[in-house]
């Protein structure tokens, strides 16, 4: 038997295809119980013999061929050619010569049946033979049931069609997926995006629903928005709003958000952005630029206001501000703001020049990046090693200079010897300095060059910038104009402004078709908390989905790097002017770096974004 063409006896019943086992049953049954030729039809492929002469369900060769008196045709099986996977837990029946059945691997089932031989092997299939195919496959589904309930449990589909199995200890990973429920798959949701703390000039949301609601208020609710802002009073929005145009507590609310406070204040001038910006002040009319006195006037007014937010901000009144000079930004955070347990302070881009003034100030700081990178590139022993090297070569130039006190051209006096002292010009002190300091130098202007200014000593930096004469540009169109304050909240001096929003309805190409899309741009100088305070109207609004471009003010993107000491604690805030959910985005550490955000989208109540 087992040199017979077609025999496979390393045939596996596929025990995951139910639908097909119901139908071969229902025709094995009606093959058997009705005799040859009669009460019953012939499929195409067989004959009119006696069906106990075909193996209709099986790989092997017809039996009985000796005794039959027709030609027909074997059936083809279906699953003759799959490769099943071997699971030693998976039990075949064997039928025993007295009828009972027993449980064995396949691989038994192999071994056995090359050792029994062609006896053993017709003995099995009249065992086979005696039963139908019907009550063959219940008395195999009973004995795995019987061996496999202790491990497994056994479920059907929802059209009872695939066997589906699911054992305790196999990874839901491992399971048919149709086994998997849809919620145990579903992606996280992100409901918060990093904490971005570079100021925005444009910021474009677009929508399939309208943004029309946005625009436009009436007055009763722009002067509740601006009562709410200086009141620190915030509306509790639902989940989802069916009709945001007619929500009077949404428009509020968006009205609320887009409040600032500037000094100084002047409705001819925009002093936003200050850096690179001369052509925005070119032509405008500037009295104070040849008036002293002006000048004068104009300083001391802008030093009562930094000395006032600095004074809110230490009180935790103020959660942060910004200083805008036509050379650098100054970002000052409250205690407990971007992870930092005490007030700091990010300057960038700074030059050696400053850097060297507030050294002599005595103000100390880090340079978060430039000391990043050497963490990064030197280990703790090659960093002990370089300090070693470092010292010792303090101690040889401090001989060395000690010596050229003494004698100048002591180093020089070779060429003397020469005779060529007068042709070749030595270097002087500055230039050898300046190749010493080269990689300072280097920093210049770069987002390497940010400086970081903590606790006390950020208040000696406010008193450093009240009295150093090159914060104000002496030349030029910004010549005499101090520096431009931005807080998110009230202080001495200020004036309140408001971000232009303007709603417009475009036609975006999305495949061959076009669609309808919304858009509200957001321009001015548009602070972290009034990013997130819109972003989390438009939430409910929209439906969760809508998507943001960002446009970032250059020379602030870095203001996302870390500090040296993230010490974060637990500093009450609730005091400061912001939104709770405010406040606890801003108080977790950026992770962005020097980058800042480019674009946010979200999706189905969840956020994506893009550095």
């Amino acid at each position: 038997m087992s040199q017979q063409a077609g025999y496979s006896p390393n045939f596996k019943r596929p025990a995951e295809i139910m639908r097909m086992r119901r139908k071969r049953a229902r025709s094995d049954a009606g093959v058997f119980s009705s005799p040859s030729g009669q009460g019953s039809t012939s499929s195409p492929g067989q004959s009119d013999s006696s069906p106990a002469c075909v193996r209709p369900f099986s790989p092997g060769p017809l039996l009985n061929t000796q005794n039959r008196s027709g030609g027909g045709i074997k059936r083809r099986n279906p699953f003759a050619n799959i490769e099943n996977t071997f699971s030693p837990k998976k039990k075949l029946i064997i039928f025993n010569d007295d009828g009972n059945a027993e449980a064995a691997d396949s691989y038994q089932m192999d071994k056995l049946t090359e050792k029994e031989g062609e006896e053993d092997m017709s003995t099995k299939k009249q065992c086979r033979g005696a039963l139908p195919f019907s009550a063959r496959l219940t008395e195999v589904e009973k004995q795995e049931h019987q061996d496999i309930s202790s491990k497994k449990c056994l479920t059907f589909s929802e059209d009872d069609s695939l066997f589906e199995e699911e054992e305790d200890d196999v990874s839901p990973l491992l399971k048919s997926p149709q086994a998997i429920a849809p919620a145990s798959i579903a992606p996280p949701v992100c409901t918060q995006y990093p904490a971005d703390w570079s100021l925005k000039t444009r910021v474009l949301f677009t929508s399939p629903l309208s943004l029309s609601w946005a625009e436009h208020p009436k007055a009763q609710e722009e002067a509740l928005g601006l009562s709410q802002h200086c009141r620190a009073q915030f509306s509790t929005l639902p989940h989802s709003i069916q009709d945001p145009r007619s929500c009077s507590e949404l428009r509020c609310a968006f009205q609320q958000s887009l409040v600032y406070w500037q000094h100084p204040s002047l409705p001819w001038l925009s002093l936003f952005p200050r850096i690179n910006a001369e052509r925005s002040f070119t032509g405008k009319s500037t009295p104070w630029a040849q008036d002293a006195a002006l000048q004068k006037s104009l300083m001391a007014e802008w030093s009562v206001s930094l000395s006032s937010l600095y004074s809110l901000l230490k009180a935790r009144l103020c959660p942060y501000f910004y200083l805008c000079s036509y050379q650098f930004t100054v970002l000052f955070r409250a205690a407990g703001l971007g992870g930092s347990g005490s007030i700091t302070a990010l300057i960038s881009p700074t030059t050696r020049g400053l850097r060297e003034a507030m050294k002599a100030e005595g103000i100390e700081f880090s340079l978060p990046l430039v000391d990043e990178r050497r963490k990064q590139n030197q280990g703790a022993e090659e960093e002990q090693e370089k300090a070693q090297e470092c010292s010792e070569l303090k101690e040889e130039d401090c001989q060395a200079g000690e010596e050229g006190d003494d004698d100048d051209d002591g180093s020089f006096s070779w060429l003397k010897e020469m005779g060529v002292q007068d042709k070749i010009k030595k270097p002087d002190s500055i230039s050898i300095q300046l190749r010493k300091e080269g990689h300072a130098v280097s920093l210049d202007h770069k987002p390497e060059s940010v400086v970081c200014v903590e606790g006390a000593h950020t208040f000696t930096l406010i008193n450093f910038l009240i009295n150093c004469k090159s914060l104000v540009a002496t030349a030029g169109s910004q010549a005499g104009l101090p520096p431009t304050l931005l807080a998110p909240g009230a202080f001495r001096g200020a004036t309140m402004h408001t971000l232009k929003a303007r709603s417009v309805n475009v036609k975006s190409q999305v495949g061959s078709t076009y669609q309808n899309i919304s858009s509200l741009e957001i321009t001015g100088p548009i602070l972290p908390s009034s990013l997130h305070a819109v972003t989390a109207l438009l939430r409910p609004a929209q439906k969760g989905n809508f998507s943001a471009t960002l446009y970032t003010h250059a020379p602030t993107a870095v203001m996302n790097t870390h500090t040296n000491k993230c010490t974060g604690g637990s500093v009450d805030l609730c005091s400061c002017g912001l939104h709770p959910a405010s406040i606890q985005q801003l108080q977790q550490p950026s992770g962005l770096g020097k980058t800042a955000l480019t674009h946010i989208n979200m999706n189905n109540y969840s956020y994506t974004w893009k550095n």
